[in-house]
């Protein structure tokens, strides 16, 4: 293995995290957004106002977006046993 097997290898980790945080890690920056902008119009500052809504919406985005995750963990893993196969 050379340095761009490594480099190759290493991108396409990094690709496979960003992807499979990006639904959930999406999901909970919205739903923050829209809870802060309803708590600076009310003045309502609750702490669980934040926190309540964001982790249920995080486990449903994540339950919903699962499949596409697992797929793209499944390709990533795929790829590498492949390169480990041939050898690189």
């Amino acid at each position: 293995m050379n340095e761009a097997d490594a480099l190759d290898i290493f991108q396409a980790a990094i690709w496979t995290v960003l992807v499979s945080a990006g639904p959930a890690v999406a999901v909970a920056m919205v739903v923050g957004l829209v809870i802060a902008l309803f708590q600076a119009l009310t003045q309502v500052q609750e702490a669980t106002l934040t926190f309540a809504p964001k982790i249920v919406a995080v486990l449903i985005a994540i339950g919903v977006s699962a499949p596409f995750v697992g797929s793209q963990i499944s390709i990533f893993t795929n790829m590498v046993f492949s390169r480990i196969q041939s050898g690189f």
